[in-house]
C-alpha cells in the first residue's frame, strides 16, 4: 500500500465571498499534478480524485474544476456533503463491525462537520454542516489566541446550527457506540491522554466530555505556535484546534454524549471500501451498467483535496 498526502487547507484560501483564491487554485493544481504522478509511479490503474467542502461551497467551483482538468487532465469530482457523511459512516461501521449496534459517527474536517447515525452500513440520518475547523477559524477568529468574546460567539453559532440536526440524530435512539473520526478528534483525544499513534491503530482511544472541556479551556489561551509544540498536535493544523474543540464540545453536548471512541478510518477509507464493494458486485453480477452509488465515487488509490 502506498500513501502520499499534501496539506492544502483550501478552506483557508477562500476570500470574503467564499471564492477560492488564485493562490489556493494554484496550490490545488500543483497537488493534483503531484498526486497523478505518484499514482502513475505506483502503477495505479483506477484513479479517483474528489473534492469536499471548500470546492463544494465555493461560488467559483466550476471555474476551478475546469482549470484543474485543463492543466492536469484529472476530472475532480465534488462529493456532496451528505454523501461525505455516508462514506465516513461506512468506514466506521466496517472498522467496528456489526457488534457496534446503533452507531453514531462525527467527523470534523477543515470546511465541514459530518454527522451520521444508523444500524446498517447505510446510515438512517446523514448530514453535513459548514462547521469545519479551518472555515470557522478563518471566519470567526481575528486574534491568536482568539478572544473569549470570539469563542463565545462561535459557540453560539455552532449550537444554533447543530440543534435541528442533533434532534434528527437523537430521534434514532441512543447510540450503542458514538465515534469521532478525523485529525481534530484524534488530536483532542491525544491531549486528554489517549494512546499515541505509535501504539498502532488498534489501541482503544477515547475522548470524554470532561477531558474535552478541560483541554478546551487550556488550549483556548494558547497561541497557534505554542499549540504546535504539544504532543499529538499537527503544526499545520494547530491554529484551527481551538475552533475544532468548540465544535467537538458543542456536538457532544447537543447529542448528550459523555464520550467518543476514536476511529482511525474515515472518508478516504469509506470511499475505497464502497469502490471495492462495487467492483466485487460488478465482477459477480457482470453488469457493465451497474451504478456504484448515487455519486459514483471511490477508488483503490485516491487523491483527496479538501477544505
Amino acid at each position: 500500500m502506498t500513501s502520499a498526502k499534501t496539506a492544502l487547507r483550501l478552506a483557508e484560501s477562500l476570500d470574503g465571498s467564499g471564492r477560492l483564491s488564485r493562490a489556493g487554485s494554484d496550490a490545488l493544481v500543483r497537488a493534483v499534478q503531484t498526486a497523478r504522478s505518484s499514482a502513475a509511479a505506483a502503477g495505479c490503474r483506477d484513479l479517483l480524485a474528489f473534492a469536499t467542502s471548500a470546492l463544494r461551497d465555493a461560488p467559483n467551483s466550476a471555474a476551478v474544476l475546469a482549470r484543474v482538468l485543463a492543466e492536469t487532465g484529472v476530472a475532480l469530482q465534488v462529493l456532496p456533503g451528505d454523501d461525505e457523511a455516508r462514506y465516513t459512516f461506512l468506514a466506521v461501521r466496517r472498522w467496528f463491525g456489526w457488534s457496534a449496534g446503533q452507531l453514531l459517527a462525527l467527523d470534523i474536517g477543515g470546511g465541514s462537520l459530518e454527522l451520521a447515525a444508523g444500524l446498517d452500513e447505510v446510515p438512517s440520518v446523514a448530514a453535513s454542516l459548514p462547521l469545519g475547523a479551518g472555515r470557522l477559524t478563518r471566519e470567526w477568529f481575528s486574534t491568536d489566541p482568539p478572544s473569549r468574546r470570539e469563542i463565545d460567539a462561535l459557540r453560539d453559532h455552532v449550537e444554533e446550527l447543530l440543534e435541528p440536526v442533533a434532534a434528527r440524530l437523537m430521534a434514532e435512539g441512543a447510540p450503542d457506540r458514538a465515534v469521532g473520526t478525523s485529525k481534530t478528534f484524534r488530536s483532542l483525544a491525544r491531549l486528554t491522554g489517549a494512546a499515541p499513534s505509535s501504539e498502532g491503530p488498534r489501541a482503544r482511544r477515547v475522548l470524554t466530555d470532561t477531558g474535552l472541556r478541560q483541554v478546551g479551556a487550556f488550549i483556548s489561551r494558547m497561541s497557534a505556535a505554542d499549540l504546535a509544540e504539544l504532543e499529538g498536535v499537527s503544526p499545520s493544523r494547530a491554529h484551527q484546534l481551538v475552533a475544532g474543540a468548540v465544535v467537538a464540545e458543542a456536538a457532544m453536548r447537543a447529542l448528550g454524549l459523555s464520550q467518543l471512541e476514536i476511529c482511525p478510518w474515515a472518508l478516504r477509507e469509506g470511499v475505497i471500501l464502497r469502490r471495492l464493494d462495487w467492483l466485487d458486485g460488478a465482477s459477480r453480477n457482470d453488469h457493465s451498467s451497474h451504478d456504484m452509488s448515487a455519486t459514483g465515487l471511490a477508488g483503490h488509490q485516491e487523491a483527496r483535496y479538501t477544505g
